[in-house]
């Protein structure tokens, strides 16, 4: 397993515990539809960036669209983006979320990558202190 795959899974890992933390503390302290808000979210922003993360290895890997077409990457890309637009105005306009729970969901990415940004920095001052 390279470097690069480390990474993603940590990140990958870090998406899953944030859900699971986010999810758990809004279920005590806020009520259903904000509750719901925050795990389709999450779960919809870790399967974005799941196929994101999927198309991208693709493309730069031997056999992938840079090779060839590159307008398939750009094509995925608003497709992806159309998709969970519709999904997440049909769960807004339908009252089934609470928009701010969902904006909290779709933030979980956000805040894996700052946690692992804010870990990777700590370590690195914290070596140079010594």
């Amino acid at each position: 397993m390279t470097e690069r795959e480390k990474l993603l899974r940590q990140i990958t890992t870090t998406n899953w515990i944030f859900l699971l933390i986010l999810g758990s503390l809004s279920s005590v302290f806020m009520n259903a539809t904000f509750t719901l808000g925050v795990i389709l979210g999450g779960l919809i922003i870790i399967a974005n960036f799941s196929v994101l993360q999927h198309t991208i290895r693709y493309a730069f890997s031997d056999q992938g669209a840079m090779g060839g077409k590159r307008i398939s990457i750009i094509a995925k890309y608003y497709f992806r983006l159309a998709i969970m637009g519709l999904i997440i105005y049909i769960l807004i306009t339908n009252g089934w979320v609470n928009p701010i729970g969902l904006a909290v969901g779709l933030s979980i990415v956000i805040f894996s990558i700052l946690n692992f940004g804010i870990r990777t920095a700590w370590k690195t001052s914290s070596r140079e202190a010594i």
